[in-house]
């Protein structure tokens, strides 16, 4: 899903009012296919999580976001320090419909 700039800051807002701590944690094995479920099944019922990615290279830790977000179709939100912000629309619960749309 492409996002709108005024979308991509309206998340992080939200992100930060609802005070969201990382709901998935990748140890240093990386992104094992547990991780991958866990990750996919928080966004598809919280629709906007926090993810904790070790202590890595710049170059690393941006492949491994980039991955995250290619394979689970999301949109990286933000990314501060060694947690990232990523965004999935789901049609189903719509949490975030009217916060988008305006």
């Amino acid at each position: 899903m492409n996002l709108t700039k005024l979308q991509i800051k309206r998340l992080r807002s939200e992100s930060q009012r609802l005070k969201l701590k990382p709901v998935v944690m990748i140890g240093h094995n990386g992104l094992s296919d547990n991780v991958q479920k866990q990750i996919d099944s928080a966004l598809g019922y919280h629709e906007l999580i926090k993810i904790r990615i070790p202590s890595l290279e710049k170059t690393t830790k941006k492949s491994l976001t980039d991955s995250i977000c290619t394979h689970h179709q999301a949109s990286l939100i933000q990314s501060i320090g060694h947690v990232i912000v990523v965004y999935r629309y789901n049609d189903k619960s719509d949490r975030f419909g009217k916060l988008l749309n305006q």
